[in-house]
């Protein structure tokens, strides 16, 4: 085992206060192994990397089933390696068998969120409240440590377009890994090309709609993304089919900046179903 302050070893004799205890503090994660168990072999140092890396936003206790048959019978461990995290003295999430790093950091994270974890809270927060620059530094902060984090991908990505910032977003988009987020950040991509279109000019032409359309789009670049909607659904009652469907594929990607969360997003969705049907 790792030497570490944050890793321990603990017996029937020491549960109560290296675990249940110190969950009153800080979240303990259980490590349930015995020296036979070749997925333990692989699982444990995993979980004792992350430990150290976490640098005390959770504990890692290690429990040798073998020699503490008391605490395998107490938590229901019936096949090993078993991880058991405690929260106020309870288990508060589990699970058996090996696992993946990705899953491994995702269970971290739900019961020790890390300050780059409260960092992505605050820029999601920032960004329903529409305030995007600093949602954005947020979003950055968090992909300053780490690059692949996929939620500040997006967020970024949504907030660099509520502000016009077009160019990266793009990139970001071009380059977004695949992931739970990935079908979120293709919804922007109708929006992104439509910018582009219009700043290099391809949008212009006599035709009453395609005004609309660019002045939609002006009014969604100036921080107006509700009269954008407006402009966007008012071409649509015009010709639902307006750019090969385009139109349509914008406004989910505006439903998709402001958040489900928002009541412009469930208003305008009603207004959008009763336009197409």
């Amino acid at each position: 085992m790792m030497a570490s302050d944050f890793i321990i070893d603990v017996s029937e004799a020491d549960f109560e206060y290296q675990v249940l205890a110190y969950s009153q503090q800080v979240p303990v994660i259980v490590d349930f192994w015995a020296e036979w168990c070749v997925p333990c072999r692989t699982l444990s140092p995993m979980l004792e990397n992350l430990a150290q890396e976490a640098g005390g936003t959770f504990r890692l206790a290690k429990v040798n089933v073998d020699h503490n048959p008391n605490l395998a019978m107490r938590f229901n461990v019936s096949s090993i390696p078993s991880v058991k995290a405690f929260r106020d003295g309870k288990v508060v999430s589990e699970f058996v068998g090996l696992k993946p790093e990705p899953y491994l950091k995702e269970f971290i994270r739900s019961i020790a969120p890390s300050a780059m974890d409260l960092t992505l809270e605050k820029g999601l927060s920032l960004m329903a409240m529409s305030q995007w620059k600093s949602a954005e530094q947020a979003f950055r902060e968090v992909l300053e440590d780490d690059p692949g984090r996929t939620p500040a991908l997006l967020g970024l990505s949504k907030s660099l377009l509520a502000q016009g910032q077009v160019v990266e977003t793009q990139r970001i988009l071009h380059a977004f890994p695949p992931s739970r987020e990935f079908s979120s950040a293709r919804t922007l991509q109708p929006l992104v090309d439509a910018l582009i279109r219009s700043q290099d000019g391809q949008n212009v032409n006599d035709d009453p709609l395609e005004a609309a359309f660019n002045r939609a789009l002006r009014l969604f670049t100036r921080g107006n993304i509700e009269a954008a909607l407006d402009g966007f659904l008012d071409i649509l009652r015009e010709d639902k089919r307006y750019h090969n469907g385009e139109v349509r594929l914008i406004i989910l990607s505006l439903f998709e900046i402001m958040g489900e969360e928002n009541p412009l997003t469930r208003q305008y969705r009603q207004e959008l179903a009763s336009v197409l049907f």
